[in-house]
């Protein structure tokens, strides 16, 4: 049966929940907070793209896409993440499926361009690469990246929503 990306529906909100929770559960990285995040950030209605894969009845992964403000003012960027797949179904692409259908429908919906914090290795494949001069305070620089869908990089903070700092 065949991959299947689509919007979040309400039933599928638990089982967001608990994806996400295991996908980061062994990540060294993490705050182990990105499914309080998800729901913070649906709670405010601060979810531009909630897009989970599907195979038949079985939800296999998550990608939250949200607003982000940037220093100088610029319109229409994006933050992606957290992004998860279920710890059984990893490896299988279904990560970059979901990657893929994202920045697709950003692009159809005229976003500037997205940003994200990650692996740089994993996501310069899709596009994504360091812009000095656009950064996230307090994180490693070679870790937050952009993927601008024309026109230039601004030079700016960015400042993702306050559900970001969700704990419970």
């Amino acid at each position: 049966m065949d991959l299947l990306i689509r919007n979040e529906q309400p039933g599928d909100i638990d089982a967001i929940g608990r994806i996400t929770e295991a996908a980061f559960a062994g990540q060294a990285y993490s705050s182990h907070t990105e499914q309080f995040i998800v729901s913070a950030l649906r709670r405010a209605g601060q979810l531009t793209l909630s897009l989970v894969a599907t195979r038949g009845d079985e939800l296999l992964g998550h990608v939250a896409v949200s607003p982000v403000r940037l220093s100088n003012g610029a319109a229409g960027w994006h933050g992606l993440g957290p992004i998860s797949v279920r710890p059984d179904q990893q490896g299988q692409g279904i990560g970059s499926a979901l990657m893929e259908a994202a920045i697709a429908r950003l692009q159809a919906m005229g976003s500037a361009g997205c940003v994200l914090l990650g692996e740089p290795a994993y996501y310069a494949r899709f596009g994504f690469r360091v812009y000095p001069g656009l950064e996230l305070p307090g994180v490693p620089a070679e870790y937050f990246q952009a993927l601008p869908f024309g026109g230039d990089v601004p030079q700016a903070s960015v400042q993702y929503h306050d559900a970001f700092n969700a704990t419970a």
